[in-house]
């Protein structure tokens, strides 16, 4: 199943389910999912409470929870998930932190000392100092 896919899938199962609801909900779903997630890793790492394929089980499902409540809220919000996922991975397989350990990506011909982010909204951008050659 595609991205795509869930987030059609889901609208009509979410719209019948809870009419009306606020388009922020899913964030909050995604949040508490999260929480769930941490605690069932650090459970695991303490070893304590559950076995290692109960901690398992419990990553799984709220991995796919997760990705659920992603995509509903994508959805709720005019987000293609399939197109947001895509994209952002585009760039960030760009960045290579070994070799350019400040900013990911190699300073342009001529830079100054300051990087500009992409996504930054400052003018100049002001987010980090190039590592120094």
């Amino acid at each position: 199943m595609t991205l795509r896919e869930l987030q059609d899938e889901q609208a009509p199962w979410v719209t019948y389910n809870f009419p009306g609801r606020d388009p922020y909900y899913p964030l909050l779903g995604a949040m508490e999912e999260l929480g769930e997630l941490a605690h069932a890793h650090l459970k695991g790492l303490q070893g304590i409470r559950h076995t290692p394929a109960a901690i398992l089980a419990m990553k799984t499902d709220a991995i796919g929870d997760i990705v659920i409540y992603l995509a509903d809220y994508c959805t709720a919000n005019g987000i293609d998930f399939q197109n947001a996922v895509t994209m952002t991975w585009q760039q960030v397989k760009q960045r290579d932190w070994q070799q350019h350990k400040q900013t990911g990506v190699p300073a342009p011909a001529g830079a100054a000392d300051v990087m500009h982010y992409p996504d930054c909204p400052r003018t100049p951008c002001t987010c980090a100092t190039l590592e120094r050659r």
